[in-house]
């Protein structure tokens, strides 16, 4: 799937993408037939809600689970992006995020490009969210909220909170939501929030300010995200546990366009378990290599 000039210029402009349904019912049924029994392990890699059980993120499925492995593969959600940068990718993070219902929790406002920079040292922004639905998506169970716009600004100031969920994020203050927002249209488009059926995608940019509330409803919003990063701009330090900031920089080779749906062979590196380095973390920086 390659970008038309036309999206590519919304792109810039807006700092996302939204494409309804871009994956088939039979597509994203695979998918959510494998979330139960990965959600249900006892590891390192599901981070559960503050205040409750339910999983609020999963982390590298694609690292142990092969719908996954094949979706990480997907040319539906790499090849854009390798337009967009001109370059290939490697997988920076991959994770499920598990939204539950009348259980999921926030999301505070905030940048991802923020939190990669200041705990990975990844040189630059090129890297990119890429979004999918495992369930529909209604303005009722915690749907995410985009301010259009606000990736021209670059990196903005936030502030490490680690009290507010399970889950430390780089968050962005009020003041500066309120800022962007009116700077975005206010009232009028100063706050957006894609919703759609199971198998839409989403693309955004690294430094997209973005949110999502409580889910309050009796229905789950499970989403897939890719965190793609060109190779040359990998990250410099392994500050964070490899299950959430990988380290592996091989470019990543796409699947046929079919995979979801048929038998094709993939790497499972850590289908017997995790490995202890996974959890190993540094706060030097990377030394550099000739």
């Amino acid at each position: 799937m390659n970008l038309t000039p036309e999206q590519l210029a919304q792109f810039d402009k807006d700092g996302y993408l939204f494409f309804p349904g871009l994956f088939s019912p039979e597509e994203t049924k695979a998918l959510n037939a494998a979330v139960p029994e990965l959600y249900s392990r006892r590891e390192a890699y599901n981070v559960r809600e503050k205040d409750s059980d339910a999983v609020r993120t999963n982390f590298a499925a694609h690292m142990y689970s092969e719908p996954f492995a094949k979706l990480a593969r997907h040319p539906r959600m790499i090849k854009p992006v390798e337009d967009l940068f001109g370059e290939k990718l490697y997988m920076h993070q991959f994770k499920i995020n598990g939204k539950m219902a009348f259980e999921g929790d926030v999301w505070q406002w905030h940048q991802d490009y923020g939190t990669w920079l200041n705990d990975d040292l990844m040189p630059t922004e090129r890297a990119m969210n890429v979004a999918i639905f495992l369930d529909d998506v209604n303005p009722f169970n915690g749907p995410l909220m985009f301010i259009p716009g606000s990736h021209k600004k670059g990196v903005v100031n936030a502030k490490h909170d680690l009290t507010t969920t399970s889950y430390p994020l780089w968050t962005v203050d009020n003041d500066l939501i309120r800022q962007l927002v009116g700077r975005a249209g206010d009232k009028d488009g100063g706050i957006v929030s894609p919703t759609g059926p199971a198998g839409s995608m989403i693309l955004f940019h690294s430094c997209l300010v973005h949110a999502s509330s409580s889910n309050l409803s009796p229905w789950n919003r499970n989403s897939v995200y890719l965190s793609v990063c060109a190779v040359s701009n990998h990250i410099r330090r392994h500050k964070r546990p490899e299950y959430i900031a990988h380290r592996d920089f091989t470019p990543i080779e796409c699947l046929p366009d079919d995979c979801l749906l048929k038998p094709y062979p993939v790497d499972l590196p850590w289908a017997k378990g995790m490995p202890s380095s996974a959890l190993q973390t540094s706060i030097e920086p990377l030394k550099e290599t000739a």
